[in-house]
């Protein structure tokens, strides 16, 4: 894994080198050991074109909750299409109905961060326990939370085997603008949502549009003090390793 000194080394590299770039030392250092997560929004996709222009055979995985938006499950079979390979569905252990059985019915009314825990939080920790490297495209401008992200930075996974895993944001520096002018450009197929101002888009019951003025993350989970799902948050940072 890498040293505090290799990687202040790369954050200062890479705040100044193209996402292409970081994309390729992931794949030369870590190989189908790293994996673009995306929940297809425009960052996502922009990050697994650039990948693909480059013949970079990183593996993409996604979250179905089984409360995505119907157009978000018609969007993955478009790209699939259109970028020439599958990606990977992450389920919950539970249904929907077995979850309302358990816990209640519509629990993201009542406990959202359990929801997430459960359709979203589980199932990524499962897939990240055969990863070394977890690709995201987190942006910094997203939000407050996010402002200070690192293009990498390095994760406790298990601390009691001892487990660290890289968590690698190339697209951090990038703007909304940015984002949606290369989508634009380069005609990938996206979430039509979008078009109707949903700028931000999960699961269908904790997802509203945004109105002017607002961050791109203020339509989710309205009413609640909460803005994320946990999948961001669930793993401590290394404390040894801050920037």
């Amino acid at each position: 894994m890498l040293t505090s000194i290799e990687l202040k080394t790369l954050n200062d590299r890479f705040s100044q080198r193209p996402t292409e770039e970081i994309l390729k030392w992931a794949w030369e250092r870590f190989g189908q050991r790293a994996a673009i997560g995306t929940s297809f929004q425009g960052a996502g996709l922009v990050m697994i074109h650039l990948a693909t222009k480059q013949k970079l055979s990183l593996p993409v995985f996604t979250l179905d909750t089984g409360l995505l938006f119907p157009e978000t499950l018609e969007l993955k079979k478009r790209l699939e299409d259109f970028f020439g390979f599958p990606i990977e569905s992450l389920e919950p252990d539970l249904t929907v109905e077995e979850q309302a059985d358990i816990n209640g019915p519509e629990l993201w009314k009542h406990n959202p961060d359990l929801c997430c825990t459960i359709r979203k939080v589980m199932p990524l920790r499962d897939k990240l326990s055969d990863l070394d490297c977890w690709i995201t495209g987190l942006r910094r401008q997203q939000s407050d939370t996010r402002a200070h992200i690192g293009i990498v930075e390095v994760y406790t996974f298990d601390e009691s085997a001892g487990r660290e895993i890289v968590k690698l944001n190339p697209m951090a520096h990038w703007t909304r603008e940015a984002v949606w002018d290369y989508i634009q450009v380069h005609k990938i197929p996206y979430n039509p949502l979008h078009d109707q101002g949903y700028r931000s888009i999960g699961c269908w019951p904790c997802t509203r549009k945004t109105a002017n003025g607002e961050n791109e993350r203020a339509g989710r989970w309205t009413g609640f003090n909460k803005v994320e799902c946990g999948i961001h948050t669930f793993m401590p940072k290394k404390v040894d390793f801050q920037i």
